[in-house]
């Protein structure tokens, strides 16, 4: 009898956790943690009728490939870190020789933190090309009272950070829609840039796109250069709304024509809708209160929700 509930202890120290809320990033994952944990419970309740603890042994296997996976958290190494804005950093992973994430357009992938003991989830968009090989690259704002934040910022070359998906994404088609215009909050660049790129990288893709970043100040701009670059194609606009600039004039001029000072309200989002250079699709992504607002505005704009994409 002894032996059996020794045995019993075992077995129950290998029962899977359930998670914490703060487990779940939000992010409506399919599969979501809870699944994930659903699918492991009764992987552990098959193992302990049948005795047979081997049977546990599927999901570790997973990990070690160095592939990204929707099931299981696997480690990817930072291979550089650099600061953007005195809040916002953009880290760069390793992925073992050429291989890609092969991510579709804004694809989302979640990010797993444990801070004094707790376990902490987050998702996000990698600004690099969905097909980059070797590596990829995330935009992240870290802030002061951030449990997530706090262990982001402890990170430095060499770490190992773990990693599961992708989820989510837009699924977006060479020349579906005539103008694509992207309302973009801060780091809500992140999912824009994919797709941005692979819209200039393709010689055959006509769409029009226009850009709107809202930043507060030109200084927290993200990735000026490569938002300038892109800005140089026929068919890309970009538009920069900053809360908390008072004026132009200190601005370089090369921004001047196309930054606006104040907040994005329902009339400057008419305005901008009305230069489009046809009725526009449009791409949403910051907080919950801007993706609200801007919803708002587009319903007030005349531009449907069957018209809308929420990140």
């Amino acid at each position: 009898l002894q032996a059996m509930s020794g045995n019993e202890q075992d077995w129950l120290a290998l029962r899977p956790q359930e998670p914490s809320p703060s487990q779940c990033c939000g992010g409506g994952c399919k599969p979501c943690i809870y699944d994930v944990y659903e699918k492991e419970l009764a992987q552990w309740e098959r193992a302990k009728a049948k005795r047979d603890k081997s049977l546990l042994m599927e999901k570790k296997e997973q990990v070690d490939n160095s592939e990204l996976n929707p099931d299981t958290f696997t480690a990817f190494s930072v291979s550089s870190v650099e600061q953007l804005t005195g809040d916002t950093y953009q880290y760069k992973f390793e992925l073992p020789g050429n291989s890609s994430l092969r991510l579709s357009l804004g694809q989302h992938i979640v990010l797993r933190g444990v801070v004094n003991g707790v376990e902490v989830q987050r998702a996000y968009t990698p600004v690099s090309p969905g097909n980059a090989e070797g590596y990829f690259e995330v935009l992240i704002k870290c802030y002061e009272a951030g449990l997530m934040s706090q262990y982001i910022k402890t990170w430095k070359k060499g770490d190992m950070v773990f990693w599961r998906g992708p989820f989510g994404g837009f699924p977006y088609q060479p020349n579906k829609h005539g103008e694509l215009l992207m309302l973009a909050s801060g780091t809500g660049l992140a999912p824009m840039l994919p797709i941005l790129q692979s819209i200039t990288d393709d010689e055959k893709d006509e769409t029009f796109v226009t850009l709107v970043g809202c930043f507060p100040t030109f200084d927290k701009i993200y990735l000026k250069p490569l938002l300038q670059d892109l800005a140089r194609y026929w068919n890309i606009r970009i538009f920069y709304v900053l809360s908390q600039e008072t004026s132009l004039e200190k601005l370089p001029w090369s921004y001047q024509e196309n930054t606006y000072t104040g907040r994005l309200n329902e009339d400057l989002v008419k305005t901008i809708i009305n230069s489009c250079r046809r009725r526009p699709f449009v791409l949403i992504c910051g907080s919950s209160a801007f993706s609200e607002d801007m919803s708002r505005y587009l319903k007030a704009a005349g531009i449907e929700e069957d018209s809308c994409f929420v990140f």
